[in-house]
């Protein structure tokens, strides 16, 4: 199809048209051309397709029932690569099923805080997972010739004033952490479409930073897709028409068309931009066209599938006494509404109508063959903080009377949303004090969480036993089910950190800001790289989590940058591990973390079973973003690759020598340190007689006596001045002019090395 061809044919007003929204979900047509429209719809983890009916035997509500598969954070804590690309193509041909063109997911957003509404949505905390995930989700979406949208194009950390919130980040962190992820993702999948955040950056709109869209997001990055609005997320329709944002959602109703087409008759923007804009516009469109014949997805199948996805996504955080995997054939006290009505998903516009929901209560009788008691112990409307005596004295007479119990607690419906941030990472009084007068009384105790992020636990010392479900989807029921009776061995690991509390996270100070501003003075010290650079403890570090099996790492060995390890299977049944590969840099010329999860990959081993995994690093594996040459670069030194089953478990350990290959020298000024002229080896050859004129005369002769280099640290006075300082009055002294002039000299040999 000759896209440049049909631009050709349009008005002006025709192009700027297709520029916004038909209508909140539509993309606009021009039926004189035949040039037809494309739908989008939430969401990241299931189809919300709006609809125009209110009810009927198919539709309930709004929306589309569908299939409600685990939340970011739950599908992060697979680290499977595989399976998110299989819910990609599930959830790809389930919006093919519904005519729909673009699913408006996965979310990446970095994890600043545990307390952000929205991270239930996103993967993790760490750039390089999200990234590779996300990947792999988009490519399976995509795969059945439905489009995705990456988001938030970024920096959006948090709910609060998000619309107008000014993230002051410096250079080095915005591309280390805020954009990493975004990267990876546009280099290995190419999304249909990216959106972009409300936020300023630094003080420019994203819509408006034609550094962020043009300049990084295609011009270094390649990316081929068009850009979109967040829904309302732009403010000056001609600046982000020009900065790059190809699509307004949703509709404006035609006023910021008019606005397109009066600064092109006025001289104020470019026609140029705007058939460039539209040649990406409707090469999306023609792409992402639905496929009329498609047949409907089978809810209740893909219901069981997403259950088996959930197994993969719940995380085994505490079998002290092996409690765990749950004998059936024991009474067994199920305690907590949450153990009849799961919370399986978060708010706001995420939010599916689920045409199927497993519950645990139901699963759980079916597995336990002794008798299974149940009590609510808390409520979940009205008050759910208070403590209520009469449901907690029935919980506790429950859980006696059966001499184990399974405590359902959690974050309630209201507490994860879009739109607002979490006070704090507290959970309910009424659940914390349901686990202590259980625990008190009932040794063997299971706790379940099911929340969307980190909370606080003043409990954790008194149970042996907790299991993390976090927002599981459609199947969370019968998956956890199965895990806890061991029909399935726990394979999940933490893609975050649990903190001991909120004080300790790196951003607390400055979370969620003064006013619109907020400054990210933690920099690149962001969740694990801060908890281990300052050895903090916390309740459970990032890349944690437990089995019925165990593992052990056997050996390693390096050839150049790839490393292969060898993994076996040390107990009695078969189970999956998550091999994690992390770099700690040598000593650098700047504070970079401790260790960075630059490989991971998830392997099946039966009992006595072992595998080798390899690993292949780039350059990027080593690198970090040096802002004075505004470029990745890998400092020589000798780089130890960590592996092991978390981020602080890496019992296999190997050193990778790194040379630079583009070592940054620059040209000096009378300001310079001298130990900056010492220690750049880029000054070999031209250093030692530029630092001999700093020398007084009977140190030189000294020196010249010994053979003894200058520029040896260990005998060079006053190292940490500048050439300026040694400008002094008197007879024989370095005037200002011997100083420029040496400078000078100094310079030109370089230039000429």
């Amino acid at each position: 199809m000759d896209i440049k061809h049909i631009v050709s044919q349009l008005t002006l007003e025709e192009k700027a048209s297709l520029c916004s929204g038909a209508d909140d979900w539509h993309t606009e047509k021009i039926d004189r051309l035949g040039i037809p429209n494309i739908m989008m719809s939430d969401g990241p983890h299931g189809l919300r397709k709006v609809v125009d009916v209110d009810e009927n035997e198919i539709w309930k509500g709004a929306t589309v029932k569908a299939t409600c598969y685990p939340s970011g954070a739950g599908l992060a804590s697979s680290w499977n690569r595989e399976l998110i690309y299989g819910v990609g193509k599930a959830l790809g041909k389930e919006a093919k099923g519904e005519k729909l063109s673009i699913l408006l997911g996965p979310a990446i957003n970095i994890k600043r805080s545990p307390v952000c509404g929205r991270n239930f949505e996103y993967y993790s905390e760490d750039p390089f997972l999200a990234g590779k995930l996300a990947a792999s989700f988009i490519n399976g979406v995509q795969s059945e010739g439905v489009g995705t949208s990456l988001k938030h194009f970024a920096v959006n950390n948090h709910e609060y004033r998000r619309h107008s919130t000014n993230p002051i980040v410096d250079m080095r962190t915005l591309r280390e952490i805020y954009l990493t992820a975004f990267e990876i993702a546009v280099k290995e999948s190419n999304p249909a479409t990216i959106m972009h955040s409300y936020n300023r950056i630094n003080g420019c709109q994203v819509s408006k930073s034609k550094w962020l869209l043009d300049g990084v997001l295609r011009d270094e990055w390649g990316y081929e897709g068009i850009v979109i609005s967040d829904w309302g997320g732009m403010n000056d329709r001609v600046a982000s028409l020009d900065a790059g944002c190809d699509i307004e959602m949703p509709s404006s109703g035609g006023v910021r068309d008019d606005m397109i087409v009066k600064a092109v008759k006025e001289g104020r923007l470019d026609e140029r931009i705007l058939d460039k804009t539209v040649e990406r516009i409707l090469k999306t469109v023609y792409k992402y066209l639905p496929e009329n014949n498609a047949p409907k997805a089978d809810l209740e199948k893909n219901c069981g599938y997403a259950a088996f996805v959930a197994e993969e996504t719940m995380v085994l955080l505490k079998n002290e006494k092996n409690l765990l995997p749950l004998d059936g054939e024991r009474p067994l006290a199920v305690i907590g509404e949450f153990g009849s009505n799961i919370r399986f998903q978060g708010r706001g516009s995420s939010r599916v109508n689920a045409a199927y929901v497993e519950h645990p209560l139901k699963y759980i009788k079916r597995f336990n063959k002794a008798e299974v008691c149940y009590a609510p112990g808390y409520e979940l409307s009205g008050d759910v903080n208070t403590p209520n005596e009469a449901l907690i004295n029935e919980a506790v007479a429950c859980a006696k009377k059966c001499g184990r119990a399974l405590v359902f607690i959690g974050l309630p419906d209201e507490f994860e949303s879009e739109s607002y941030d979490r006070a704090d990472m507290r959970l309910p009084d009424s659940h914390n004090e349901l686990v202590r007068r259980i625990a008190e009384e009932v040794p063997d105790t299971v706790v379940v969480l099911t929340c969307g992020s980190p909370v606080e636990m003043p409990w954790l010392d008194r149970v042996s036993t907790l299991f993390l479900t976090y927002l599981g989807g459609s199947g969370a029921g019968l998956a956890l089910a199965g895990l806890l009776y061991g029909a399935v061995s726990p394979s999940g690991k933490l893609a975050e950190t649990f903190p001991v509390k909120i004080e300790d996270n790196p951003a607390y100070l400055n979370y969620p800001g003064i006013y619109d501003d907020v400054v990210y003075a933690e920099g690149v010290f962001v969740g694990y790289r801060y908890y281990q650079k300052k050895k903090m403890k916390v309740n459970f570090p990032f890349g944690f989590g437990l089995s019925y099996t165990k593992f052990s790492y056997d050996e390693i060995v390096a050839d150049g940058d790839r490393v292969k390890v060898k993994v076996t299977n040390v107990g009695k049944i078969a189970g999956k591990e998550v091999v994690q590969l992390y770099v700690c840099p040598p000593k650098s010329a700047v504070v970079r973390p401790d260790r960075e999860l630059k490989g991971f990959t998830k392997i099946f081993l039966a009992p006595g079973e072992s595998k080798w995994v390899e690993f292949t690093l780039d350059d990027r594996s080593f690198a970090y973003y040096d802002v004075r040459v505004n470029d990745w670069r890998v400092e020589t030194g000798d780089y130890t690759v960590f592996v092991g089953g978390s981020s602080v478990d890496t019992p296999l350990s190997v050193v990778i020598k790194k040379q630079d290959k583009n070592p940054y020298v620059p040209e000096i000024t009378d300001n310079t340190p001298l130990i900056d002229i010492i220690n750049n080896p880029g000054y070999d050859g031209i250093r030692d007689e530029f630092l001999l004129g700093f020398f007084k005369p009977e140190m030189r002769i000294e020196a010249e006596k010994k053979g003894i280099h200058v520029s040896n640290q260990t005998v060079f006075p006053r190292k940490y001045q500048t050439p300026r300082m040694y400008v002094r009055g008197g007879k024989d002294t370095v005037t200002e002019d011997d100083i420029a002039e040496s400078v000078k000299q100094f310079n030109n040999k370089l230039k000429n090395k």
